[in-house]
């Protein structure tokens, strides 16, 4: 009896910490604002806003990577075939030029998994 009860606990504490683990793998939209003032030095992000040194990454979760008409992408982004989930696009601000190799994108990406997951929440607001 003591054995079952010791299993039921260990399963329900997984399934709790699972559960806190992805919520906070999920990120804070609020704190990834301010991460973003990192990405701002080059993109912008308004809808209809032009592009900086970057492309707009308004409406950049489910978009096709290097699709916007009116900014010139390397050859390595146009040729990745990436849609930019929000899987991709963490990859992305972790460590573009291993993401895809030959980017011009020249950020060295962040290190903290939180500002990872903070920024990636964020642009999946601009919407």
């Amino acid at each position: 009896m003591l054995r079952n009860v010791s299993i039921a606990l260990a399963l329900l504490a997984g399934t709790t910490l699972g559960t806190t683990s992805a919520a906070n793998a999920a990120g804070d939209a609020k704190a990834g604002a301010e991460v973003f003032k990192k990405c701002a030095q080059c993109h912008t992000a308004e809808k209809g806003g032009g592009n900086g040194l970057g492309p707009n990454l308004f409406g950049v979760v489910g978009r096709k990577s290097a699709s916007l008409p009116d900014f010139q992408y390397s050859s390595a982004l146009k040729a990745s075939g990436l849609t930019w989930t929000e899987a991709n696009l963490t990859k992305w601000v972790t460590k573009p030029g291993a993401t895809v190799p030959g980017t011009k994108m020249m950020f060295a990406g962040l290190s903290s998994k939180s500002q990872q997951a903070n920024v990636v929440a964020y642009l999946a607001t601009l919407k």
